[in-house]
């Protein structure tokens, strides 16, 4: 899990399409360095996000997250490390684009004891193991108690960032403003605008970002990067075409898949649907 507040930016040093290594499995591995900031704490099995897609292996142990791709660990040392990037991950983001050189976001996943500074994304850190630390720690930052207040007893759910890539998306314009930057962009399937309104907000590359401007019907989205976001994340050093990682809102899907479902079921003889449609008529008539 993450907030989506890069920590650092690390540099591709390697992306190897068969890599027939120990630590590459035979498939196509990636190496970032210029980590040593985050790698103090790393083991291996650990998952880092890449670009914002999750292959984790356990979910107990400590995570990172690069440009927004949540993947496991095979190899580190104090500056770099190495994971490898399965097949739906390619599919599903614009690692296979990396070139040697090029920066990436990187975040470490988001431990019990600190300040969520992001945004919430994705649903569920619901694991009763886990909600168990957060209840003994309490935490100056997480009051456990209105989670369960909201939430309900016995899971505590935390929507973060968890690195899992809807689409991509193409910068098509970066705009100035004053200090800021105006970035449009045009998603590879605009089917995820549904999830994405203005004010609200949207993991891109992995960095936590407030949408400013929708358009549905010409199929693109702007965010704004104030000046301090320039200098800590990689997207205001993209060229236009380029293209970066999109994780929308979870919560929004789960919603949009239970109202159609009750929907549905209404629809059905004996429904819900019937029966309000009744009540309305007969109430109409009584009248």
């Amino acid at each position: 899990m993450f907030t989506g507040i890069v920590e650092t930016i690390g540099t591709v040093t390697s992306l190897v399409a068969l890599d027939e290594t120990a630590t590459g499995g035979g498939g196509t591995s990636l190496t970032i360095s210029n980590a040593a900031c985050i790698l103090d704490d790393c083991h291996l099995g650990d998952s880092i996000a890449v670009n914002g897609s999750s292959t984790s292996k356990n979910p107990y142990l400590p995570r990172l997250f690069a440009t927004g791709t949540c993947l496991t660990v095979t190899e580190f040392d104090k500056d770099s490390f190495k994971v490898g990037v399965a097949p739906e991950t390619l599919r599903r983001t614009n690692l296979g684009d990396l070139k040697v050189g090029m920066g990436v976001n990187l975040e470490r996943a988001v431990a019990g004891h600190v300040r969520f500074g992001g945004h919430f994304v994705q649903v569920r850190c619901a694991l009763p193991r886990y909600s168990r630390e957060l209840r003994s720690r309490r935490s100056p930052w997480i009051n456990v108690e209105s989670l369960e207040l909201i939430y309900g007893g016995g899971c505590y759910v935390l929507t973060i960032t968890q690195g899992h890539v809807d689409t991509t998306a193409e910068i098509v314009s970066k705009t100035p403003d004053g200090n800021a930057l105006t970035c449009r962009f045009h998603p590879r399937d605009p089917a995820v605008l549904t999830y994405i309104v203005e004010k609200g907000y949207i993991t891109l590359d992995g960095a936590s970002l407030t949408i400013t401007a929708v358009n549905d019907e010409e199929q693109w989205f702007e965010v704004m990067l104030v000046a301090y976001t320039q200098e800590k994340i990689v997207i205001p050093g993209k060229a236009i075409g380029d293209s970066v990682n999109v994780e929308v809102d979870m919560a929004g899907k789960y919603i949009e898949k239970q109202v159609k479902a009750h929907l549905e079921k209404g629809l059905e003889t004996g429904g819900l649907l019937e029966k309000m449609i009744q009540e309305a008529v007969e109430k109409a008539l009584r009248k």
